[in-house]
């Protein structure tokens, strides 16, 4: 008889988990959303309303060749009970990597990390996180304690309340200008700005 090692349980693991997905009530939660939640809440909603401009965004475009031309060697773009994971390693403990350009977005990003591993813990698979920064050479290892599964539950119930209620007003942060949302939210200030100025020049 044939003995499987950790990394074969750890890929049948992978490959019976693969078709279910991830709802709260009619609200699917997904670590983007949980990343768009801690970043802003009017992006989280369009984003869930298919309002999705990202495609067009330079930052995303960088995103996706780190994401190519690193970690040749990894599962990349692992589906997990519908939860798209970057890249994961197999071995005696199941590790989920994701990629970031920079650590601006920490503590959005190490909350997409631990919504991952809460939900890999409820459906009975201990697995640790790593957030990759490629450009800087560094990483950082994620654990789920009890207190980050007692914030992520909340942040899913958040997420469902600001989903299915009216949009957030924009709020005009430093990243928004290198959001790709940014002209859907403020192109009113602009044209408003633009009309004072020609008020401004005939007076």
């Amino acid at each position: 008889m044939q003995k499987k090692n950790c990394s074969d349980e750890s890929q049948s693991e992978l490959e019976k988990n693969i078709h279910a997905e991830v709802f709260l009530g009619p609200v699917r939660i997904t670590g983007v959303k949980v990343n768009y939640y801690h970043v802003c809440e009017t992006k989280l909603w369009l984003f869930s309303r298919n309002i999705s401009l990202e495609n067009e965004s330079d930052s995303v475009a960088i995103g996706k060749m780190l994401h190519e031309d690193r970690y040749k060697k990894s599962f990349k773009n692992v589906t997990i009970d519908g939860i798209s994971i970057d890249f994961v390693k197999t071995g005696k403990r199941l590790e989920i990597h994701e990629i970031k350009k920079s650590k601006k977005m920490d503590a959005a990003d190490r909350a997409q990390l631990l919504f991952y591993l809460y939900f890999l813990k409820k459906r009975g698979i201990d697995a640790a996180g790593v957030l990759n920064y490629p450009l800087l050479n560094k990483t950082e290892k994620i654990e789920l304690n009890p207190g980050d599964e007692a914030s992520t539950e909340k942040d899913i119930e958040n997420i469902g309340n600001i989903v299915l209620g009216s949009m957030p007003l924009p709020e005009r942060k430093k990243i928004c200008s290198k959001c790709a949302y940014e002209e859907f939210c403020f192109c009113g200030d602009r044209i408003e700005h633009k009309e004072q100025r020609k008020i401004n020049e005939t007076l």
